[in-house]
């Protein structure tokens, strides 16, 4: 099992561990539970480093470094020239 897949596993049991408290409300802002905070950073690592090694120093940095993936993988799907259709 990989890292994301074991970090994941237990954000689902740390969910399932907090009975009175439906999902939506667990994450409402500021109110979410520290061990589910705690389990999120975890995820976080683990899908930050099957990117790349050196951690993200900020979110920003992180969403810079995957708009750049972005656009390295998408350049050519909008770089081509979508052909006229002839009018009969």
């Amino acid at each position: 099992m990989s890292a994301i897949e074991k970090a994941i596993e237990k954000i689902l049991s740390v969910r399932k561990s907090i009975t009175n408290c439906p999902i939506g409300k667990m994450y409402e802002n500021g109110k979410m539970p520290p061990a589910l905070v705690k389990t999120h950073i975890e995820l976080d690592k683990a899908v930050d480093s099957s990117y790349k090694k050196a951690t993200f120093t900020s979110d920003t940095n992180r969403m810079e470094f995957l708009f750049e993936l972005y656009e390295k993988y998408t350049a050519e799907l909008f770089s081509k020239e979508i052909p006229k259709k002839n009018k009969s």
